[in-house]
């Protein structure tokens, strides 16, 4: 027999006449995540850091299979959840501020409660940056030419108009000075991570780059880019202690990400606790906070209704952002 279908029966007993009794419901191990992107990208790093430390801690049964599954920023694989396993219990996919943004503004097929919100494990941090021979030497000199014309750089992100990533830009652009009347005409640049995003402007296809720290650590810590703000209250801890943030160049903007996860939302009230469980515990591990550390994650954990309920709340937010800066009506 097929060895997921063995799986999924490790909770029956057969009996020796051919009758088949049912036990009660137990949660599967987690064993596939999906990443809503190309790899190389936020949420292909979180779903292969906590598949590679589930398997390590002994949290789940053998290897958990990372599935790419690009498209629509997260919406394709929405649907694909929320369509073909809403009641797989060992599964998790990956999702973020970002994925959250696009719930918010319509961009997927059903709201939050169409999926249960499982913890989130960090905080990314947002991060601006050029190519490192790039005439832009600071903040203050890429926001100069922006507020003078909008049109005359192209910003790019792993989100598409009005995604995070293109509002924070937005609100670093206009801390300077944007009027409402010029948000519209800001060039954007849409590309599937802030890895592709950095090798095309690298390139000299786009100018600069909106996106989080935790997806171009290793551009950063090669020299490739020059790192113009980071989107955080306080410096970061080192290795990237000495990258400068906005607010210490006068500008009163802070851009988070969160990292974390979601599954199905037919999956059962006690599943679904087995599920968050397990994510608490991984998150518990001196293992997770070495990845976090090296990765520019601030360890953070909400879980369950806590975490639920932190969603919700989040996406009433942005919806707010959204229309101030008018990506909806």
């Amino acid at each position: 027999m097929p060895v997921k279908f063995l799986k999924r029966c490790s909770g029956l007993s057969l009996i020796a006449a051919g009758l088949v009794v049912s036990a009660p419901s137990q949660a599967l191990p987690i064993d596939e995540c999906i990443a809503p992107a190309d790899p190389g990208g936020g949420w292909d790093f979180t779903c292969r850091s906590v598949g590679r430390l589930l398997t390590d801690l002994e949290l789940t049964d053998g290897t958990v299979q990372i599935t790419n599954m690009p498209g629509g920023v997260g919406a394709v694989a929405f649907s694909n959840v929320a369509g073909k396993r809403a009641d797989d219990s060992d599964l998790i996919v990956a999702t973020s501020t970002v994925g959250m943004t696009q719930i918010a503004q319509g961009h997927y097929p059903g709201d939050a409660e169409t999926m249960r919100w499982l913890g989130m494990l960090g905080t990314d941090v947002g991060v601006i940056l050029v190519d490192d021979e790039s005439p832009y030497q600071n903040l203050d000199e890429l926001l100069e030419t922006l507020v003078d014309d909008p049109t005359s750089l192209a910003v790019a992100g792993s989100s598409g108009a009005g995604g995070w990533d293109h509002i924070r830009a937005l609100m670093l652009a206009q801390a300077a000075g944007l009027g409402s009347d010029q948000i519209g005409q800001m060039r954007w640049v849409q590309f599937d991570g802030g890895g592709p995003a950095v090798t095309q402007m690298m390139g000299n296809h786009v100018d600069v780059v909106s996106t989080d720290l935790g997806e171009v650590a290793g551009f950063i810590e090669s020299g490739d880019v020059r790192v113009l703000a980071v989107l955080s209250e306080e410096p970061l801890p080192a290795p990237f202690d000495e990258l400068p943030t906005a607010m210490s160049q006068g500008y009163d903007v802070t851009g988070y990400n969160w990292r974390g996860f979601y599954t199905g939302g037919e999956v059962s009230d006690e599943d679904y606790a087995a599920m968050v469980d397990t994510l608490e515990q991984l998150y518990s591990s001196d293992e997770w906070k070495q990845v976090a550390a090296q990765n520019g994650l601030v360890p953070l954990w909400r879980g369950g209704e806590d975490f639920s309920d932190f969603v919700l709340e989040s996406i009433e937010r942005v919806e707010g952002i959204s229309r101030d800066i008018g990506v909806i009506q």
